[in-house]
């Protein structure tokens, strides 16, 4: 049987660039692949590509090496035992894992120019930075609406110019993430793609941000193996979203797992969101959810929001109205006041 082992090679506070490049080129000059974690007291260099077993002593013995360290996770780049601190990506002027509120809205596909230049005055008008819209719908009837495809990707690109706001939307496939990378500043892998090995492959090879959605039943390995098929091709710019999973209950479209949250943050240092909106199903629980997982210690929320939902063209019944949406805003502030406030205390 074949064993693939990771290592973890940790330089020295006090270790120069220098040293740095020549761990990589030592790492890269014996076949393997590596991946520079830098951290605010040092950097750390994972090895990826290798079968069997490496000695750590082949690289301790490097100028500004502390120590070199065997990864006994499955999920290797994504733990704890990688990288110490949380990861924080950016997206336009937005950092998510930084302790700020992250609130990404937007409808849940792009229709006409009317429709989305009046969400996204709605939404901006609350301070969001981050605007959501389907340029591309996979959906479970192939004769519902599937999306405006690159039009729809041009007219996210015009309220970017037009408002300030950062676009994150979906790729389905690898002709839509070429096109998702070159209009988009964060591309979006949907649940129903979350193992689709080569599209996250190709994703991983990306140089912007990626939201990865938790799969309809996937459990939280095989979700952080997905993100770990990403992060393997060089983009460590990750955020997980939990969106729901399915079960056997039907006061809801999907059951929107929030203990993931806590679990998560356990495991892993990438950021984590949740989707109320597809979680539910049902526009009167998208609120209290959404108050519910910043409780928890999610790094923000995706939320859908439309002027007319009755005319929505997908997901109408579960997006929330502008006036709904600007009394959820003023409440997860004040609920990530307080959660902020809890979190300064128990770390004294």
């Amino acid at each position: 049987m074949e064993i693939w082992e990771f290592m973890l090679v940790v330089m020295r506070a006090q270790a120069t660039d220098e040293q740095v490049r020549n761990v990589v080129e030592t790492i890269t000059s014996i076949g393997l692949k590596a991946h520079e974690i830098p951290g605010s007291q040092r950097t750390a260099i994972g090895i990826t590509g290798n079968k069997g077993e490496l000695d750590p002593a082949v690289f301790e013995l490097l100028p500004g090496v502390a120590e070199a360290i065997r990864v006994s996770k499955p999920y290797k780049l994504v733990s704890w035992e990688v990288k110490t601190e949380p990861t924080i990506v950016k997206v336009g002027s937005v950092e998510i894992g930084s302790g700020d509120l992250v609130v990404i809205a937007g409808p849940c596909s792009v229709e006409s120019h009317e429709q989305t230049f009046a969400v996204a005055e709605a939404v901006s008008r609350q301070g969001i930075k981050l605007f959501r819209g389907g340029a591309y719908k996979p959906r479970t009837s192939p004769y519902s609406f599937q999306g405006h495809g690159e039009d729809g990707l041009k007219l996210l690109a015009e309220v970017r110019d037009a408002f300030g706001l950062a676009i994150v939307t979906e790729a389905i496939d690898q002709e839509s993430l070429e096109l998702v990378e070159k209009y988009a500043d964060m591309i979006q892998i949907g649940a129903r793609n979350m193992q689709n090995f080569s599209l996250l492959r190709q994703a991983g090879q990306m140089r912007k941000p990626v939201m990865l959605k938790r799969g309809m039943s996937a459990n939280l390995e095989e979700f952080l193996m997905a993100a770990e098929y990403i992060m393997a091709e060089g983009n460590y710019q990750v955020v997980l979203c939990e969106r729901g999973i399915r079960t056997f209950a039907d006061h809801s479209r999907n059951t929107l797992d929030l203990s993931v949250v806590p679990a998560v943050k356990k495991l892993t240092h990438l950021p984590i969101i949740i989707d109320p909106s597809h979680g539910t199903g049902r526009r009167e629980q998208v609120i209290p959810m959404a108050r519910a997982g910043i409780a928890v210690g999610a790094d923000g929320v995706m939320v859908e929001v439309h002027c007319q939902p009755e005319r929505a063209w997908s997901d109408g019944p579960q997006a929330l109205l502008p006036s709904m949406f600007a009394d959820m805003m003023q409440q997860l502030k004040e609920i990530h006041n307080v959660v902020s406030n809890l979190t300064v205390a128990s770390a004294k």
